[in-house]
């Protein structure tokens, strides 16, 4: 029996499946459904991984270096190196704690600060397990919805009202997830201006941030001045690099204060992030830029493609041009409210989006879709949902 080889990539092109190869795939979005749904539902994209992952991850297979995780200093010089060159964001590696994901952090970082039988607040619509975060530590969620002129920029007359009920904290998404804005200086500088006046810690998942689009800048939550007194992030390589399933993340500090409360972490968790999720997020923050910037780019030409498409097939549908991530928030009220736009692309399109009202109230009559894929596989999605609607 021969050993599959690695196939050998450019450095910079990255390669999207076609529908046969994303088949092979056995992660939960090609499972999730029927084989005759296309699945464009969860935030993963069917590239293949950059050359470096590729490399590490294989050296570690051949060798059976399958134990546990021994992150740092590694994982935190890499994160540090990668966000010096990509926000000029000066990371001390000392103050990188690993965590297994994004999701996990924010949830340990809630119990760090007390969140248990207090409020946390969002803005919504935003990733659905906001919610699930806030009641795994037993806290209740107060929603202030983004300002609903067209900008889904954060609604900071709300935030002081909500801030002025002293929450135990705020989760920021930043890039926002589902909307897909960048928040700019002077807005985080206003949020980290109420935090600061009502004693409120904000917590920063900053995981769409690598893929934020060519010609936009993305603003680091901890760069912003005065934000290191009373903000923590939490960052991964996961969503840039496709690399959700091998479980490395980490909470960051900037300032002694908040170095205090991520030193508290439990011991256990830094051994609960995966060993290869650890050597391919390494690998990726020291040696991916090119791959990244590649697929950045052909994130920019996959939204252009969808610009087209909609505007050729579902006239009826609106949208704004998504600054990060390969995350489409399409509204589609004029087809109809609630859930009904999922339910007709799935019943009639034969293709999974992810439905509106997941994402809090102000997205009823949306969906959002993923377009990080093909050309190909978007186009036919696209041609799915116009046929659900004919």
């Amino acid at each position: 029996m021969t050993t599959p080889q690695v196939p050998v990539l450019d450095a910079s092109t990255p390669v999207f499946d076609d529908l046969a190869a994303a088949r092979r795939r056995r992660s939960a979005k090609w499972r999730a459904y029927p084989a005759d749904v296309l699945p464009m539902f969860v935030a993963e994209m069917d590239v293949a991984l950059a050359p470096p992952v590729q490399r590490v991850l294989a050296d570690a297979v051949a060798a059976s270096d399958t134990g546990y995780a021994s992150a740092l200093p590694e994982l935190a010089e890499a994160l540090a190196g990668f966000a010096r060159r990509r926000y000029g964001w000066a990371i001390d590696p000392g103050q990188v704690f690993p965590v297994p994901d994004v999701g996990v952090g924010m949830v340990e970082v809630l119990r760090l600060l007390g969140a248990a039988g207090r409020a946390v607040a969002f803005s919504t619509p935003v990733y659905a397990p906001f919610w699930h975060w806030v009641a795994e530590v037993g806290a209740h969620p107060v929603e202030v919805p983004l300002v609903d002129d067209g900008t889904a920029r954060l609604d900071l007359d709300g935030l002081e009202r909500a801030f002025a009920q002293r929450p135990a904290a705020y989760l920021l998404c930043n890039p926002h997830n589902p909307v897909g804005r960048v928040p700019d200086p002077a807005e985080l500088a206003a949020l980290v201006d109420l935090a600061t006046r009502y004693g409120v810690t904000l917590v920063s998942d900053e995981i769409h941030a690598p893929l934020t689009m060519p010609g936009q800048t993305c603003t680091p939550l901890l760069t912003v001045p005065g934000a290191a007194e009373v903000s923590l992030a939490v960052v991964s390589a996961s969503k840039a690099f496709n690399l959700a399933g091998l479980k490395c993340a980490a909470a960051v500090s900037a300032s002694p204060r908040m170095h205090a409360v991520l030193a508290r972490m439990p011991e256990d968790v830094r051994w609960r992030a995966g060993h290869f999720g650890v050597l391919a997020s390494v690998a990726a923050f020291t040696d991916g830029d090119a791959w990244l910037d590649g697929v950045r780019a052909a994130l920019a030409d996959r939204f252009d493609l969808l610009d087209a498409l909609l505007a050729d097939q579902l006239p009826q549908l609106r949208w704004r041009r998504p600054q990060a991530g390969y995350l489409a928030w399409l509204d589609c009220r004029a087809v109809g409210s609630g859930d009904e736009p999922f339910r007709r692309f799935l019943d009639r399109g034969r293709v999974a989006v992810e439905p509106g009202p997941k994402f809090g109230a102000p997205g009823s009559g949306f969906v959002r879709l993923n377009v990080g894929t093909s050309a190909e596989l978007l186009a036919d999605g696209v041609a799915r949902m116009a046929a659900a609607l004919r």
